[in-house]
């Protein structure tokens, strides 16, 4: 299909949804702004599952539709006196917000961080370091690799990453004969660390800044309380992972040797980034002692690497602003759906009220575990946590397992959960890139390993509530 094609279709439903006549929308009390975000919500949908354009251009445009439909600022002849048939227009400087939204501050620090890093070889130089203990035997290199993939995916890209580590791989993977299915254990470990990683930390993956923006009030979760939680979740599930890819793809090979070369770098410079690194993450971990939110402290490398030089102009051209934008745009559109009163009319409209709270979890967080295979797990959650942080406010039954807080957590895991093909997730399309395995060699571990996960999370999230994290 055309480009051109797969846009004007894309935009043919959102379209349509836009002119129809309020009254054959089948929501009881429904205005015109309210109209206008339901277009814009698919519009959103649609364009990024289909892609027509790229992921971060359609979270730009979800922006822009909001300025000009939305705001107190946009087109006059689209504006009306405000009365309950039209419904309150947004602010447009709100909408602007979600550019310097604290969540785009805290995945900055997190990029500066990974930059860093990668500049003076300190990644490199962990995973020689780290996987050192290991030994030779395929089954504990494999786990070492896992382990310091995992690691590394809390606090850098799952991206960036998985092509590290792929890189330090590709040597090893010439140790295997032709027709050993060790190469694809092998090849498949490292995004599969990746992916589940990424849960353990807030700025380790997208969709787990989506959800701090639900994450307020007397539902707010620290880094240091995200982790207590996430890091015994990714240890279990990564070793659930490294058992299933040792008895799905079973190796021949007795002994491998890793040759990572290289040692860490000792000036000026690099001692910053070392000294950084460190204080960063110690302040994350421990804000209920210094009183610095995440937030705050993921300025530290910002400021200090800016300053000292050692991120640089050229540095910044390397940031990966397409996922600033695309979170942004999941922020906008969460406002939009929360402010114009659309997500609470949704939400209340649906007889949840007749369903047990283990059912409403259940089915939400498949809902987000299948949608996250067919598109980005961001703009799953950009889709999905809007409405289930209305969900669980509006649900007094979820109140016994933990309200607000749980609902959005194993919805937010959830989303992670997709990676069961190659368009799951970049790490996914990375190792697929290798030519070392078939689709149906990632869609097999996957979705084994998706349904563990969520059913896992089921299991978190009871631990943690007679245990009496939630509120």
């Amino acid at each position: 299909m055309k480009k051109s094609i797969k846009i004007l279709l894309s935009i043919a439903l959102p379209l349509i949804i836009l002119l129809l006549p309020i009254g054959i929308i089948p929501l009881e009390g429904i205005t015109v702004v309210e109209q206008r975000v339901i277009a814009i919500f698919f519009f959103a949908a649609i364009f990024w599952i289909l892609e027509p354009i790229p992921i971060y251009a359609t979270s730009l445009m979800i922006i822009l539709l909001e300025l000009i439909l939305l705001s107190d600022k946009g087109l006059k002849f689209l504006m009306s006196i405000e009365t309950n048939g039209f419904g309150k227009m947004l602010l447009y400087n709100d909408i602007m917000h979600t550019f310097a939204s604290p969540i785009i501050i805290l995945f900055l620090g997190g990029f500066f961080l990974a930059m860093a890093a990668t500049k003076y070889r300190l990644d490199q130089n962990l995973a020689r370091v780290l996987l050192a203990p290991f030994g030779t035997k395929p089954r504990n290199v494999m786990l070492g690799l896992m382990m310091i993939t995992a690691v590394f995916s809390m606090f850098m890209s799952n991206t960036a990453t998985t092509a590290m580590m792929l890189s330090i791989l590709a040597p090893v993977l010439a140790v295997f004969k032709v027709n050993d299915t060790g190469k694809i254990a092998f090849a498949l470990s490292i995004p599969v660390a990746a992916n589940i990683g990424g849960i353990g930390t807030p700025i380790g993956t997208p969709p787990n800044a989506v959800a701090l923006k639900y994450l307020t009030g007397q539902d707010y979760i620290s880094f240091g309380e995200w982790m207590m939680f996430a890091f015994p979740f990714v240890l279990v599930l990564l070793f659930i992972g490294w058992l299933l890819l040792l008895s799905l793809y079973p190796t021949e090979t007795e002994n491998i040797t890793l040759n990572i070369k290289g040692k860490f770098l000792k000036n000026q410079k690099a001692y910053i980034v070392y000294a950084t690194f460190t204080v960063t993450i110690l302040l994350w971990l421990t804000d209920f002692l210094h009183g610095m939110n995440s937030y705050i402290v993921a300025m530290i490398p910002v400021g200090i690497f800016s300053s000292t030089g050692i991120i640089n102009k050229n540095d910044l051209k390397n940031i990966s602003w397409d996922v600033l934008w695309l979170v942004s745009g999941g922020i906008a559109l969460g406002l939009a759906l929360d402010k114009s009163g659309l997500a609470a009319r949704v939400i209340t409209s649906i007889p949840l009220e007749n369903m047990s709270p283990l059912l409403i979890v259940v089915i939400v967080s498949v809902v987000a575990a299948v949608m996250a295979n067919f598109m980005s797990n961001t703009a799953t959650a950009n889709l999905l946590l809007p409405l289930v942080a209305v969900l669980g406010t509006s649900i007094a039954s979820l109140d016994t397992f933990g309200g607000g807080q749980m609902i959005i957590l194993v919805t937010t895991i959830a989303c992670s959960m997709g990676m069961a093909l190659p368009i799951s997730t970049p790490p996914n399309a990375l190792a697929f890139g290798t030519g070392l395995f078939e689709t149906r060699h990632m869609t097999r571990p996957g979705i084994i390993i998706a349904l563990i996960g969520i059913a896992l999370s089921y299991f978190l999230m009871f631990i943690l509530q007679i245990s009496g994290f939630f509120l």
